[in-house]
């Protein structure tokens, strides 16, 4: 007998978390990863980016599956690249004060790191099969240097961005302790374990296993301190960045995709009141595709 995906903690006010809080992967690495029970008969509301290929297979595929709206959906089924999947991810945030809807991924893009491998056969029993991983995002609160206040969720980094020639000089806080009275680069990010194989490898950041607990904070062409990398903190880490100099050095705040122009402060921690729910093939999960990148050549 099937039964329906277990309900996620509800996801309506998303408040800032207490002072203190971290969040964490909800996943026990000792642990095998949870099989997922969609109901025997799941509605599916499928997704596509703009590219052709994506929106070829979403044509095929709601010819052959239907496609239920999102307020009704099991399952979203998302088709185009990790951009988009990202997109998915945020949009799943808006049924609230329903939990976020689990999205199930199908590569229609380049690299597909977070989706599976596009197949049109058996979708629904691929997805009566699929393991899930619940991610918390983190949470950015961004003050301008206007005193204008912006939140926003990211679930693979929050990244700080000079914004003209000059150089940007942050200072770092951990837990309200100054870390880094002087930092001088071009910008710096926090990413989760989900997020650790994109911009932050990019930026020479570590690899972090999920459940680790862990978030990576690192520096993009750190100046002074010379080839200062970044740090690993705690999940119950609070980050708080002070822009010196805001308004000769102007620096941007971005949570995922979306920007904030011209910061004097910005604070990133992690959610643990929100959840978002990844579904994959068993054979390619998340845990075993962040561990395999470790090893690329």
């Amino acid at each position: 007998m099937t039964k329906p995906w277990p309900p996620g903690p509800p996801c309506a006010a998303r408040p800032a978390a207490p002072d203190g809080a971290g969040s964490r992967l909800r996943l026990d690495p000792g642990m095998p990863m949870p099989t997922v029970e969609p109901p025997a008969d799941p509605k599916l509301a499928f997704r596509a980016g703009d590219t052709p290929e994506a929106q070829t297979a979403l044509a095929r595929l709601t010819a052959r599956y239907g496609d239920s709206p999102i307020a009704r959906a099991d399952a979203i089924v998302a088709l185009g690249g990790d951009g988009f999947m990202l997109e998915t991810l945020h949009r799943s945030l808006d049924q609230a004060p329903r939990p976020a809807i689990p999205v199930f991924g199908l590569n229609r893009g380049t690299i597909g790191f977070l989706l599976n491998p596009y197949r049109e056969e058996r979708l629904v029993e691929r997805i009566a099969a699929a393991q899930r991983v619940d991610l918390h995002p983190l949470r950015m609160v961004a003050v301008r240097t206007n005193g204008e206040r912006i939140e926003a969720l990211a679930i693979n980094e929050v990244s700080l961005l000079r914004e003209t020639r000059q150089t940007a000089k942050v200072q770092i806080l951990v837990d309200d302790v100054v870390r880094m009275p002087e930092l001088v680069c071009d910008g710096c990010l926090v990413a989760t374990p989900a997020g650790s194989t994109a911009y932050n490898f990019s930026a020479y950041g570590p690899i972090i296993p999920l459940g680790a607990n862990i978030l990576a904070l690192t520096a993009i062409s750190a100046f002074r301190p010379r080839r200062w990398r970044g740090a690993l903190l705690p999940h119950t880490a609070v980050i708080r960045f002070h822009v010196l100099e805001a308004r000769k050095r102007a620096v941007s705040a971005v949570a995922d995709s979306a920007e904030v122009r011209d910061v004097a402060m910005v604070e990133v921690r992690e959610d643990p009141s929100v959840t978002l729910t990844l579904l994959f093939d068993p054979e390619s999960n998340l845990e075993e595709r962040i561990l395999k990148e470790q090893f690329q050549p």
